[in-house]
C-alpha cells in the first residue's frame, strides 16, 4: 500500500516520476547505493522525528551524512528520532523505504544542504525495493520542502 501511495502522491500532484522497482532489497543506505550503483551520498534518506514540543518533523539529508547534533537543536530545538513502529504510522511507509512521498500523516518536510552537493539523489519510494532519481532541487519543489543545514559536514575519502 506505501509503494502506491507514493504513485497516487505523484498521479495527484501531476508529477511525471518514474519508479524504480527492484527485485533486491534497498532497505539500508548500503545495499541502495550497491543496487543502484551509486555512491552512498547519493542516497537521499528520509529521517523522522519528534520535537520537544511533539510535533514530527522529516529530514532528507544524503546518505552519508550524519545529523549534527548542535546544528539540529540550533534549528529545530530538542528532538529525538521516532521509533520504527511510530515512523510507520506517522509516514505509512516501512523502515527502509520511508519518504517525503504520499505520507499518511501530513509532515513538515526539511532537506539538508548536504543534498545540493549532487545534480540527482536517490529517495525512497514506499517500499524497501523501491526509489527515484530526482534533482535535490525538484525533489524540494515536489514535496514542499524547506532547505536547513543540521548534518555534518561530510568528508570525501579516497
Amino acid at each position: 500500500m506505501s509503494l502506491q501511495s507514493v504513485r497516487d502522491f505523484f498521479a495527484r500532484a501531476g508529477h511525471d516520476i518514474p519508479i524504480i522497482e527492484l527485485d533486491t532489497s534497498t532497505a539500508t543506505v548500503a545495499l541502495a547505493a550497491e543496487a543502484h550503483g551509486v555512491e552512498p551520498g547519493r542516497i537521499a534518506k528520509t529521517l523522522a522525528f519528534r520535537l520537544a514540543d511533539e510535533r514530527v518533523v522529516l529530514v532528507v539529508a544524503r546518505g552519508d551524512a550524519r545529523i549534527d547534533n548542535r546544528k539540529f537543536k540550533a534549528t529545530f530545538g530538542k528532538g529525538r528520532m521516532l521509533p520504527g513502529e511510530d515512523v510507520e504510522r506517522l509516514t505509512g511507509h516501512p523502515v527502509g523505504g520511508v519518504c517525503p512521498f504520499g505520507l499518511a500523516t501530513p509532515l513538515p518536510v526539511y532537506l539538508d544542504q548536504s543534498l545540493k552537493d549532487f545534480d540527482e539523489v536517490m529517495p525512497a519510494a514506499g517500499d524497501v525495493h523501491t526509489a527515484v532519481r530526482i534533482s535535490p532541487h525538484r525533489l524540494a519543489e515536489v514535496v514542499g520542502g524547506e532547505w536547513v543545514a543540521v548534518c555534518q559536514p561530510v568528508t570525501e575519502t579516497a
